[in-house]
């Protein structure tokens, strides 16, 4: 089949929340995309997003799906395995937020009936679009260790799952592009208050001796977002609050607050990193290119997040490994 680059495609969110919101507002805006209409388990949710853009209401994502080309599943992370496969049954392509599911028999599921069914299927790992842009998968130079640190206050948004699945497995994702060699062990910690696994501490090292060192954490007093990658020859700083940028290694990167107006006339990742991913999603449908964000890369990223959640449980209780 051919790709049609003047057929407009027809778009539905599942899930009325924040994001939700925000999926619904980057379609809305994407050239050749019509935002046809937003399902939730609450119908007045529903019918409340809907009407803020002017859209229809589905009371179910089923019932949506007769309507849409692609969907973008914005519902809790539990919901991603049972809602993913059943759309992708039905030959519609996926844009589903992180995690890509929350286990592993359901990420696999979602990879094997995409491959079956050839259909797209994207997960929300657009942090990775702006550390393409920076630069900072450039240069053939292997890092030596990789710290990343996300903390903010405590938010009910998303507490149906870890931690390390709802902030840290963006920074899972990032340190597995910028190398992929097997993971060795896992040594981890975990708090929880209020919630169930609220602030998690992980040091992974790889096969080929590179350690990641990764804390995230929904109960701190105040925000926090950095990485910190060591090179043999010098260190690349990122604070993601500051948006400032210090770079000791011969390469350039650019500064993270720089933008132009789009990237291969998509919205810029450094701009607009959502806006981007959405675009790289339907600029696949439309052409039939492979997911910018590969199933295969999502489910390595959970099995990772997993794995520290699995490594935290057995530490000794009182046992803090980094971060104190």
């Amino acid at each position: 089949m051919q790709a049609d680059n003047q057929r407009i495609i027809k778009a539905g969110v599942i899930g009325a929340g924040a994001f939700g919101r925000l999926h619904a507002q980057k379609y809305a805006a994407t050239p050749g995309v019509t935002l046809v209409g937003i399902a939730d388990v609450s119908e007045v949710r529903a019918q409340t997003l809907a009407n803020d853009f002017g859209v229809t209401a589905f009371a179910g994502w089923r019932v949506m799906l007769p309507h849409v080309d692609v969907v973008t599943i914005a519902a809790p992370a539990r919901f991603h395995g049972e809602i993913g496969v059943g759309c992708l049954n039905q030959g519609k392509h996926v844009f589903i937020e992180k995690p890509l599911a929350a286990n592993m028999r359901e990420a696999d599921a979602l990879v094997r009936v995409s491959e079956a069914r050839g259909a797209i299927l994207h997960t929300g790992h657009q942090e990775r679009f702006v550390m393409r842009y920076l630069g900072l998968f450039d240069g053939n130079v292997k890092p030596l260790r990789i710290e990343s640190h996300r903390a903010a206050p405590f938010n009910p948004r998303n507490t149906d799952v870890s931690v390390a699945l709802d902030l840290m497995i963006h920074d899972i994702d990032l340190a597995h592009q910028l190398n992929p060699a097997a993971i060795a062990s896992i040594k981890a910690s975990e708090r929880s208050k209020p919630s169930r696994s609220d602030e998690v501490a992980a040091l992974v090292t790889l096969t080929d001796g590179m350690q990641i060192d990764l804390f995230a954490s929904r109960m701190a007093e105040a925000r926090k977002r950095f990485m910190r990658v060591t090179y043999p020859d010098g260190e690349i700083y990122i604070d993601f609050l500051t948006r400032e940028t210090t770079n000791s290694t011969p390469r350039k990167i650019k500064q993270l607050g720089s933008h132009g107006d789009s990237v291969d006339g998509m919205p810029c990742p450094s701009a607009d990193p959502l806006g981007h991913g959405v675009a790289q999603f339907v600029r696949a449908v439309r052409e039939q290119l492979p997911a910018a964000i590969a199933p295969r890369e999502a489910r390595r990223a959970l099995e990772t997040a997993l794995l520290i959640l699995e490594a935290a449980k057995t530490a000794a209780p009182q046992k803090r490994l980094v971060h104190a």
